[in-house]
C-alpha cells in the first residue's frame, strides 16, 4: 500500500487549454442535459437527445479526470464509464428515429441495441471488482508510463483483457454501424418527402442530417487518434471536439427559443398559452374529416373550426412535423392524390380532376405540390405504380 501512496503523489494535476475546453463542454452538455429533462415530454425525441448529451457528458467527465490527474481522486471508477461509450451511438440513433419516423422507442422493440453494452459490462466484472492496484496500474498504463506500476495481489484472472483489449474497434464498430442505420434513416425520410418550412431557422431534417455528419466525423476522428496513438492519450482532442458540437448544438436550440422573437411577451402569445391544443387534435380533425381536400381551406378557418387562433394552430404544426401549414396541407393532398391515381374507381378523371378533388385550385399548382412532394409528376407516378 505504501507503493500505491508513493504513485499517487508522483501523478501530476495537469490544467491546460484542452482540459478547460473539455470542462466547458461537460458542465453545458449537463446543463443542456437538464433543461431538456426539464422541460420535454418523457416519451419525445428531444427527450433521448437530452440521454445521448448526459451519456456523452459521463463519458467525458471520465476522459477529463484521467487527462488532467484527478482520477487518482477516485481511481476506484476508472474506466467505469467504458461501456457508455457504446451508448453514445445507440442513443443518438434513438434520438433520430423518434424525430424522423415519430414513433417512441420502446424495449421491446429495441432491446437488441443494448446488447453489446450488456455484453461488454459483463466481461469486465472481473476489472470492476478488483482491487484498487489493478485499477491504477491500468490508469498509469494509459497516461503515465513512465512512473512504473504497482504490485497486484498473486493470482489475479486478468482475462478480461480478452475483451478490453478490443475496446476501440468494437467503438469503431458502433460508430459505423449506427452511421448506416442514421444515414439510411435520413435518406428513407428523403424519399417520403422532404420538406422544410420558412418559419423555422433549424428544421428536424437539418438537425438530422448535421447529426449524421457528426457521426461521420466524429468516427474519423477516433480513426485517426487510434492509429497515431497506442493508449488513451488522444481521448482529450475527442473531448475538444464534444464541446465544439455541444455549443454548435445550444446554438441551434436557443436560435429557435421564443426568448429571442421581437415580441415573445405580446399579449397574442398570452393568448397562445391559453388557447392551446394538442396537436392529435388538430391532427385528427383534418384528417377525418378530409378539411384538407376543401379548396377554401386558410389557416384562419382551421384555427376557429377548433375554437382557437392561427398563431396557435401555426406554431404547433412547426414544433411537430417541422413544416408550415400549406405544407402540412399539401401533403396530406398528395397522399389523397395517390390513392385516387391508381383506384379504377378514379380512373375516368384526369390527372387535373384529381387534383381538383384534393382541394388544389389548378393543374400547375398540383403539379408543382406533387412534385415538390414526391420528387416525381403525376403522370411519371401512375406510369411506375400501375401494373
Amino acid at each position: 500500500m505504501d507503493d500505491v501512496k508513493v504513485i499517487f503523489d508522483q501523478i501530476p494535476i495537469r490544467h491546460d487549454l484542452a482540459s478547460h475546453i473539455m470542462l466547458l463542454g461537460i458542465v453545458q452538455g449537463f446543463f443542456l442535459a437538464f433543461v431538456i429533462f426539464l422541460r420535454a415530454k418523457r416519451k419525445s425525441a428531444i427527450n433521448l437527445f437530452g440521454w445521448s448529451l448526459l451519456v456523452q457528458c459521463l463519458v467525458f467527465l471520465d476522459v477529463y479526470l484521467c487527462y488532467t490527474g484527478l482520477m487518482k481522486y477516485i481511481i476506484q471508477f476508472n474506466d467505469s464509464t467504458e461501456f457508455l461509450v457504446l451508448l453514445i451511438t445507440p442513443t443518438l440513433y434513438f434520438f433520430l428515429y423518434t424525430l424522423l419516423e415519430r414513433k417512441p422507442i420502446t424495449f421491446k422493440k429495441f432491446w437488441p441495441h443494448f446488447l453489446l453494452p450488456l455484453f461488454y459490462v459483463v466481461s469486465q466484472f472481473n476489472y470492476h471488482t478488483s482491487p484498487v492496484e489493478v485499477k491504477l496500474n491500468a490508469y498509469l498504463s494509459a497516461y503515465h508510463r513512465s512512473l512504473g506500476f504497482v504490485d497486484v495481489p498473486e493470482g489475479f484472472d486478468y482475462s478480461y483483457h480478452y475483451i478490453k483489449d478490443q475496446f476501440r474497434w468494437l467503438v469503431l464498430f458502433s460508430f459505423a454501424f449506427y452511421l448506416v442505420l442514421s444515414l439510411m434513416l435520413v435518406i428513407k425520410t428523403r424519399k417520403k418527402g422532404w420538406t422544410s418550412s420558412k418559419n423555422i431557422k433549424v428544421d428536424k431534417y437539418i438537425f438530422s442530417r448535421n447529426t449524421v455528419i457528426f457521426f461521420f466525423v466524429l468516427m474519423l476522428t477516433l480513426f485517426i487518434i487510434y492509429l497515431n496513438y497506442d493508449d488513451d492519450g488522444g481521448d482529450h482532442i475527442i473531448g475538444m471536439i464534444q464541446t465544439v458540437t455541444i455549443f454548435f448544438t445550444s446554438f441551434f436550440i436557443l436560435s429557435e427559443s421564443r426568448f429571442f422573437e421581437k415580441s415573445w411577451i405580446a399579449d397574442k402569445y398570452e393568448t397562445l398559452a391559453n388557447n392551446s391544443i394538442q396537436f392529435e387534435t388538430l391532427e385528427h380533425f383534418i384528417s377525418e374529416s378530409r378539411y384538407y381536400s376543401q379548396q377554401e381551406i386558410s389557416l384562419k378557418k382551421v384555427a376557429e373550426q377548433l375554437g382557437t387562433n392561427g398563431n396557435t394552430v401555426s406554431k404547433l404544426i412547426n414544433s411537430e412535423t417541422g413544416t408550415n401549414f400549406n405544407d402540412y396541407i399539401n401533403q396530406k393532398r398528395i397522399a389523397l392524390a395517390k390513392e385516387r391515381l391508381l383506384d379504377n374507381e378514379f380512373k375516368q378523371l384526369t390527372v387535373e380532376a384529381i387534383g381538383e378533388s384534393v382541394g388544389f385550385k389548378s393543374k400547375s399548382a398540383f403539379y408543382n405540390a406533387f412534385k415538390k412532394h414526391t420528387g416525381q409528376s403525376p403522370s411519371a407516378f401512375m406510369k411506375q405504380n400501375r401494373m
